[in-house]
C-alpha cells in the first residue's frame, strides 16, 4: 500500500505522475532528454537498457519492468536478450562498450562516490568517448533518483506484465509525457 493517498490507479511513477503534473513535467522532461532525445552517441535501447539495469539494481519492480520492455521494443533481440543483460551483463550477448558500460552503470548505482579509474580505463579501452561515459553516469544517477522515487513512496507494482508493453509502445512511438 502506498505510503501517500493517490487518487488513481495507476501503479509506480505513473501514478505519482498523475498525482502531481508539476513535478511530472520536469521529470517526464528529464527522461525525455536522457534517453530518447540529446545528442548520445547510445541508441535509445541502449539508454532504455542501462535505466533498466539500475532499477534491477535497486530492486525497483515498476521501474526495472517498464525500461527494460521499452528496451527491448528498441534493442535486437528484444526481452531474452534483455532478460539475460539483468542476469549477467557478463555473459549477455551485448557489446563490450555496452557490457563496460554497464559496469560503470553499476558503480553509479552502489555508491554516491567517483566511479573506479579501472572501470573507466576498462570502457575507454572497449572505445568509450567521453560523451558515453558523461551520458551512462547520468541515466544511472538519474534512474537512482526514480528508484527511490517509486520505491521511497511504496507504489503499486502492476499485476497485470502487459501493462508493460502498453507502455513500451507509448514510449517508443510518441515519448514520455505523453497521455498515460
Amino acid at each position: 500500500m502506498p505510503h501517500i493517498e493517490i487518487t488513481n490507479d495507476l501503479p509506480g511513477i505513473s501514478g505519482l505522475m498523475v498525482q502531481r503534473p508539476d513535478t511530472a513535467s520536469v521529470l517526464n522532461q528529464v527522461a525525455e532528454t536522457l534517453l530518447r532525445s540529446g545528442s548520445s552517441p547510445l541508441d535509445r535501447g541502449e539508454r532504455e537498457l542501462i535505466a533498466a539495469y539500475v532499477s534491477h539494481l535497486n530492486r525497483t519492480p515498476f521501474c526495472a519492468g517498464s525500461h527494460s520492455a521499452f528496451a527491448a521494443a528498441q534493442l535486437d533481440g528484444g526481452q531474452p536478450l534483455v532478460a539475460s543483460v539483468l542476469a549477467d551483463p557478463g555473459t549477455a550477448e551485448i557489446s563490450p562498450l555496452l557490457r563496460a558500460l554497464l559496469r560503470v552503470a553499476a558503480e553509479v548505482q552502489e555508491a554516491a562516490a567517483p566511479v573506479s579509474d579501472k572501470a573507466v580505463a576498462a570502457a575507454r579501452a572497449e572505445g568509450a568517448t567521453d560523451a558515453h561515459i558523461h551520458d551512462t553516469v547520468l541515466i544511472a544517477a538519474a534512474f537512482a533518483m526514480f528508484n527511490r522515487y517509486v520505491s521511497g513512496l511504496a507504489t503499486e507494482v502492476p499485476s497485470d506484465p502487459a501493462y508493460y508493453a502498453a507502455g513500451a509502445d507509448r514510449i517508443v512511438n510518441h515519448g514520455y509525457g505523453s497521455a498515460r
